[in-house]
């Protein structure tokens, strides 16, 4: 069952990493797209602007890969689409995968957008520990479009992690032998 999800033009999805809570995980990360036309891939996606985007180019699913070297601390998956400029381009269902390569897939989330405008941030929990999950891969699919569309438009994607809090020494002896000189 999707959850149902509501942009917002307003959130400020950099605010938690200007505080030093989350931090953007994507560049440690290799991504492909299951087909693009040229001139709208990966390169677009990534890019800081919300003026390009990934166009996909054939059958959906449309799918987004994120690989990690290592096992990486999810928080959340930040998507940022525009209905106003994209309409039927504009994803309407999307799935979230986690896993350790292709072949272990499982879906994490399943949202549903409503004529969105700005960043949707889905969070990815685990179900038994509730804490964020720990993995190698998430993939992004793109189920359906709004107005039944063929192709999608994606202008941005985020994949952030919390950022580790290390304790801090309280005793002198402590602190003089923190640091190896």
């Amino acid at each position: 069952m999707a959850t149902k999800v509501t942009a917002s033009q307003e959130l400020d999805v950099f605010k938690d990493e200007k505080e030093g809570l989350l931090r953007e995980v994507s560049s440690q990360a290799v991504w492909s797209l299951s087909s693009c036309k040229p001139g709208y891939g990966v390169e677009q996606l990534r890019e800081d602007s919300s003026e390009t985007y990934w166009q996909s180019d054939g059958p959906q699913p449309h799918l987004v890969n994120i690989q990690f070297q290592r096992k990486t601390t999810i928080q959340d998956v930040c998507i940022y689409t525009d209905f106003k400029a994209d309409e039927s381009y504009t994803p309407n269902r999307i799935s979230i995968r986690a896993g350790s390569h292709f072949n272990d897939l499982a879906e994490i989330e399943q949202i549903e957008l409503g004529e969105p405008i700005g960043w949707v941030c889905v969070p990815l929990k685990d179900l038994v520990s509730g804490k964020p999950i720990r993995t190698f891969m998430i993939q992004i699919a793109v189920l359906s479009n709004h107005q039944n569309g063929r192709d999608t438009h994606i202008r941005r994607i985020k994949i952030r992690s919390p950022v580790q809090k290390y304790p801090m020494f309280t005793s002198l002896d402590f602190n003089m032998k923190a640091n190896i000189r």
